[in-house]
């Protein structure tokens, strides 16, 4: 059980990581107009793998690196490339908000694989729960008469990465700074965009959307640092809910930056998203019987 003090700690950090990475979102998504996915990526990565490399020489970490190759790492970091490369192109096509709260489905991810699994036990009101989650995706999604659009079933494949990846994250020896963490996750990004990137065709980066993917890397990084830092020595049910201020944060830069208005059917689907996801976590903390304690008692 973490300290109240710990609990401030990833809590500062998970809000701090969210306000970072919606930043960086929508400077992607400003990227994006120029430039394909595989190339977007690869140059905010150059940019980041630098920042990451000076982050960890000034914290005293460079003779740790060689910890970043540890299976866990290494598995973290490809579940990493492939949220970042499913995001950044669905973001290309679909409104800020929508993206941002579909891949806030990922909670709901969890406890769902925990129970295709038969490691966890969903009572009523978690079950529930997750209908209404599910139901909050669909309004969002919103399919059309052909189905759901390319980029909104990517968004959730986007989703069921982050499950992954947080879950791997707190499997990570506490041996290992999470500066290692998060540059061996970097170069694996950047080492994935360049393979995506021989399939397209790439644009001159000598343009206005360079300088964005240059600051995109410099909050990327920082927000990387800070989710780990709020996954670890903390209760997880209690930080992770600070996960959906995000949400509102890409509303209102989605109404800054293009004059995105989610309409009040995307706003109910949002609504019963973080409603939902933060009435789970609320349940998977107050349960004895979980398999999803926040502690970690028997970790999925």
């Amino acid at each position: 059980m973490a300290t109240a003090a710990q609990n401030r700690r990833g809590i500062i950090a998970m809000t701090t990581a969210m306000s970072l990475f919606c930043c960086n979102d929508a400077l992607m998504k400003l990227a994006r107009e120029a430039f394909p996915t595989g190339q977007a990526v690869a140059l905010r990565t150059a940019f980041a793998i630098v920042v990451g490399i000076i982050t960890v020489a000034m914290m005293g970490d460079m003779r740790k690196l060689p910890l970043g190759l540890r299976p866990l790492v290494l598995g973290r970091g490809i579940v990493e490339a492939l949220c970042a490369l499913t995001f950044i192109w669905a973001l290309g096509l679909l409104p800020l908000a929508n993206i941002t709260a579909i891949v806030m489905a990922s909670p709901l991810l969890i406890v769902l694989l925990a129970v295709l699994l038969r490691t966890e036990t969903v009572g009523w009101r978690r079950t529930m729960a997750l209908m209404v989650g599910f139901i909050g995706v669909l309004i969002v999604m919103r399919p059309s008469t052909d189905g759901f659009s390319a980029a909104a079933l990517i968004a959730l494949a986007g989703a069921g990465l982050v499950a992954i990846r947080d879950l791997t994250t707190r499997f990570i020896s506490s041996d290992i700074p999470s500066t290692v963490v998060s540059l061996t996750s970097t170069v694996i990004v950047g080492a994935l965009s360049l393979g995506l990137g021989m399939f397209e065709t790439w644009q001159s980066p000598w343009r206005i959307e360079l300088l964005y993917l240059g600051l995109a890397a410099l909050l990327v990084t920082a927000g990387g640092f800070c989710i780990i830092s709020a996954f670890r020595n903390t209760d997880v049910g209690i930080v992770a809910g600070y996960r959906y201020s995000v949400v509102p944060i890409a509303v209102l830069i989605g109404w800054l930056v293009w004059g995105e208005t989610p309409d009040r059917i995307a706003l109910a689907g949002i609504a019963l998203i973080v409603g939902s996801g933060l009435y789970t976590l609320h349940r998977q903390r107050i349960r004895h019987d979980s398999q999803l304690k926040p502690e970690g008692d028997k970790p999925l």
